[in-house]
């Protein structure tokens, strides 16, 4: 059976974007790259995005910015996202649901393959987490207090967690790996 992961930044003080809804992502550094990056590439066969992380996602890696191998493989890869109101997703291999998350989740879990990555938003992560459907969470921890803006947590119903592995990185940034207990 397949896991579903909840992987996505926040910082200490649990907000995953600034006041006014500006993105704070993690210090870049090669720990970030080969322990975030690239192995989440390497373990999941499909990513799941809200309707706004996947616009800015779609915005940032269609751009110039961003063209390259990563960016290529990204367009390739299998994607959903979830939105009762974006009319088209166009980006590579996506596809649109709209309702029935967790019949249509449970259903992809029932399948073959790789782990599947829920990337954002707080939204959508907390739907996943009320409904039950996340089996681990992935959580870059960003060495900045933002004092505002969106909390990761906003919206969940209690879940008990095991701590299975903590990973400092070079930039001060904390990967926290957890599963149901």
């Amino acid at each position: 059976m397949r896991t579903v992961v909840l992987a996505m930044f926040t910082s200490l003080d649990g907000y995953i974007n600034g006041p006014g809804g500006a993105f704070v992502g993690p210090p870049f550094s090669p720990d970030l790259k080969r322990h975030w990056i690239d192995r989440n590439m390497e373990r999941a066969d499909l990513m799941m995005y809200g309707r706004v992380c996947y616009e800015g996602m779609v915005q940032y890696w269609t751009s110039p910015a961003a063209a390259g191998e990563q960016a290529d493989e990204l367009a390739q890869r299998d994607k959903i996202v979830f939105s009762r109101t974006l009319d088209r997703a166009d980006w590579g291999r996506v596809r649109i649901v709209r309702d029935n998350i967790a019949d249509e989740i449970n259903r992809l879990k029932a399948q073959p393959g790789k782990d599947m990555l829920l990337i954002g938003g707080a939204g959508i992560a907390g739907t996943f987490l009320e409904l039950g459907l996340v089996d681990e969470l992935s959580l870059l921890v960003i060495p900045r207090l933002l004092g505002g803006g969106t909390r990761l947590f906003e919206k969940s119903a209690p879940l008990s967690l095991k701590l299975i592995e903590s990973l400092p990185f070079d930039s001060g940034v904390l990967r926290l790996t957890y599963r149901r207990a």
